[in-house]
């Protein structure tokens, strides 16, 4: 690392050990990918989360060749403390990252930047580099990684032996998915050219492994290839840095001519697909836990064959058997199980509604007047309270040029618009804080709302929170060139934020989002001012059900909620003025459910139209007071 690299600081939860793991399973995770990619970037303190842990309590062999330091919560910096673990902090700094996908993300690039010759390193990422990026409340693949998996595999090792027998739902969860087609990008080359082997009745290629995983055999250790197929030689030629099997290149002309709709399906090679990355190594230490912990019952895996050849093939991935050793992992040596019928591993395999994906028609026909005449025959409308403050406006142009949202990054039109919609929250926030309060700038993106607080309340601690790295890296920059030091940026989905505030604010939270920060904040008791976005995104989540209020819930179903939910978003500028008004009705309608959701926890709500109007097609805001 170069010297005038500021030094990071990694911050793992310690509960107890349990044979070659430390749990949370979440702190085994992010030990191993350390291990996997050979990265001493950062300075490891592992955080106990009981008061009788000490000094010794730590195996050496569990973290590897890792330096590991012991701390406790409360000596940690204010800003992690306020964040669930992992977490990443810069020393001396107020930039933290939170939450396993953002950390382990993190340690992959920070390792190539020190060395770009790792490039199986950033592969990790995945294509675009967007490997579980996606925050767990909106994607169900992340929220199965991330958080289904390694909890439900933390509840079957504690379990007692009567409770125990069964095989956790989301492990059967990830068996299924395992056996779904690989949709993958530009994949029509390799279905053409499985094509031609199935019709030329030819065996597909066994990769040959490198130099590296032929040193990790063990002496006398009986070597198991993974099952030849087209799609194992195409990943671990890339794993290997190889080319691609030169067949794949020349295809007879009545391949050629094939339809794509009438191409062989893929097959799964790795958790994401045909490609290994950082997917498989958060699930590699919670499977090989809950395998040891079956073998040692005697459980039969006969309903995981697609689990257990996934675990083999992943100990053939160049690197993988070295971490494991470095952290005293014992993979196993799983015999090849037969895949069972589909009809018998359906029936097996059974999942629970709450972890399966909405199967409700989400291609709605028909129009929003059925609905809202419907609402409206039981006495609701759309309402809205009036602005309290329309003409209100900061003086932008005696303001410091960074303050400024469009300084260099926006047109002149859209930074005046986004100077309105300031104008509205601002005016809000700074009628409900008070000299001391903390307020949190959720979804803050590149900290429009947030550096505006800061500058303006120098009496307050501002917090944004937002998981996109880049756009939390330039409202940095904006804070540093303003020398701001009320200030504190924390990368993280929402759900890694567990922090008490006073004020919570949010401009265009898009769909669920805004539902989230609505929670954050009943759960603080804290204030809020929030403006909804992207209201077609909305949709039914493992945490929130819509409608939400139980006024809404008594009249509406979901489908017809959703239908206001699709319409609610026509409201664009180029749109026929009749549809615009239809559209500003049922966002008036989606948030006032929200509204009287949030009444229901003793707040205070308005909804309001932001002042003018035009300064967005999603101009509705809430206020809401406990």
């Amino acid at each position: 690392m170069k010297d005038n690299v500021a030094e990071e600081h990694l911050y793992l939860a310690f509960s107890h050990q349990y044979r070659d793991s430390i749990f949370p399973l979440h702190t085994s995770i992010s030990l191993f990918l350390l291990s996997y990619c050979d990265c001493k970037l950062f300075k490891v303190f592992l955080v106990p989360t009981g008061e009788e842990v000490g000094d010794q309590c730590v195996t050496k062999n569990l973290t590897g060749d890792l330096e590991v330091h012991l701390i406790s919560r409360c000596q940690l910096p204010v800003v992690v403390q306020s964040c669930s673990l992992p977490a990443v902090f810069v020393k001396d700094d107020k930039f933290c990252r939170a939450g396993l996908s953002v950390v382990l993300r993190h340690i992959i690039q920070k390792t190539f930047e020190a060395d770009p010759s790792k490039k199986d390193v950033l592969e990790l990422l995945g294509f675009k580099k967007t490997c579980l990026k996606a925050c767990a409340e909106v994607s169900q693949w992340t929220r199965l990684c991330e958080i289904s998996i390694p909890l439900a595999v933390e509840r079957f090792l504690t379990a007692s032996p009567e409770h125990c027998q069964a095989i956790p739902p989301d492990i059967l969860l990830f068996e299924r998915k395992l056996g779904e087609p690989v949709r993958v990008h530009n994949d029509d080359k390799i279905r053409r050219h499985k094509l031609q082997q199935q019709k030329a009745g030819a065996k597909a290629a066994v990769p040959v492994l490198g130099e590296e995983a032929a040193e990790e055999l063990k002496p006398g250790e009986v070597h198991e290839h993974p099952p030849s197929s087209l799609e194992l030689s195409v990943a671990f030629s890339k794993l290997l840095a190889q080319e691609a099997p030169d067949a794949i290149n020349r295809e007879a002309p009545h391949i050629r001519r094939t339809k794509t709709s009438d191409l062989p399906v893929l097959d799964h090679v790795f958790a994401e697909g045909l490609y290994f990355t950082v997917a498989d190594l958060v699930l590699l230490p919670c499977i090989h836990q809950f395998l040891v912990s079956s073998k040692k019952q005697g459980k039969n895996l006969v309903d995981l064959p697609l689990i257990s050849g996934w675990y083999r093939r992943v100990q053939e991935v160049p690197g993988v058997k070295k971490a494991a050793g470095k952290c005293n992992m014992e993979l196993l040596q799983l015999p090849e199980l037969m895949s069972a019928p589909k009809e018998q591993l359906q029936n097996s395999a059974s999942v629970p509604d709450e972890l399966e994906e909405d199967n409700e028609d989400s291609h709605f026909i028909g129009g929003p007047r059925p609905t809202m005449t419907k609402l409206m025959e039981n006495g609701i409308e759309a309402r809205f309270s009036p602005h309290p403050c329309p003409n209100w406006t900061l003086d932008w142009t005696s303001l410091p040029s960074a303050v400024s949202p469009g300084e260099g990054k926006m047109s002149r039109d859209r930074a005046l618009r986004k100077q309105q919609q300031l104008n509205n929250l601002v005016a809000a926030v700074t009628k409900l804080a008070k000299p001391g309060d903390l307020i949190v700038d959720f979804c803050s993106g590149g900290g429009h709302v947030g550096i505006v607080l800061a500058y303006m309340m120098p009496s307050c601690q501002v917090v944004l929170i937002e998981n996109k790295e880049m756009s939390l890296i330039r409202a940095k920059d904006r804070s540093d060139e303003l020398g701001l030091n009320n200030i504190w940026f924390i990368q993280a989905n929402l759900d890694y934020f567990n922090g008490t505030f006073n004020v919570g604010v949010a401009l265009h939270a898009c769909g669920v989002a805004t539902d989230m920060v609505m929670e954050h904040c009943l759960r603080a008791r804290a204030a809020f001012v929030i403006s909804p976005c992207c209201y077609g995104f909305i949709q039914n989540t493992v945490r929130f059900k819509y409608p939400r209020s139980h006024q809404f819930k008594e009249i509406l179903s979901y489908k017809e909620h959703m239908i206001l939910c699709r319409f609610a978003d026509q409201t664009a500028v180029q749109l026929p003025p009749e549809r615009r008004l239809i559209g500003k009705q049922c966002m008036g309608l989606v948030d006032l459910d929200r509204a009287w959701a949030a009444e229901e926890h003793n707040y205070s709500v308005q909804v309001i139209s932001m002042e003018p109007e035009s300064c967005s097609p999603k101009n509705n805001m809430f206020v809401g007071i406990p």
